[in-house]
């Protein structure tokens, strides 16, 4: 990939944070008219945008360590929830460790996922092939 200039990658980063071709070419200092659509076609823009999107959502979605790492944090119930608690003069947040359900569907996705309900079963076949051949041929057709 060929490198941005830092008008280029301004240009970039904030198309990025706007949505607004238009917009972020005014703020990275391009007259916004004709170089939107110019900015928007250059491989090396489109490139470095694409890039930076990959980037942000691996940061916004969780990774499969991570969701069996949670999993397992509520199987064993380590993982807990503030719960609000209000009453006539009163508000706060109480720290709740999950409940006995919460748990079970936590230990039914994590064996799913390790395909631990899948029954196995194994049949050992000891039998000898047999071939009779009874089909006709040529010289039989008489």
């Amino acid at each position: 990939m060929r490198k941005l200039t830092e008008k280029q990658k301004r240009f970039a980063d904030y198309y990025i944070e706007l949505g607004n071709a238009e917009e972020a070419a005014k703020r990275a200092g391009y007259s916004a008219r004709g170089n939107t659509t110019k900015l928007l076609q250059n491989t090396t823009i489109r490139e470095y945008i694409q890039q930076r999107l990959a980037e942000k959502d691996k940061e916004r979605i969780a990774s499969q360590d991570e969701i069996l790492a949670f999993l397992t944090k509520v199987l064993r119930g380590e993982e807990t929830e503030q719960i609000p608690m209000a009453g006539k003069d009163f508000f706060e947040l109480v720290e709740n460790t999950p409940n006995i359900k919460d748990r079970i569907k936590a230990a039914e996705l994590l064996g799913k996922r390790f395909a631990m309900w899948t029954e196995r079963q194994q049949i050992d076949a000891n039998f000898g092939v047999q071939i009779i051949d009874d089909v006709g041929g040529i010289d039989e057709a008489d």
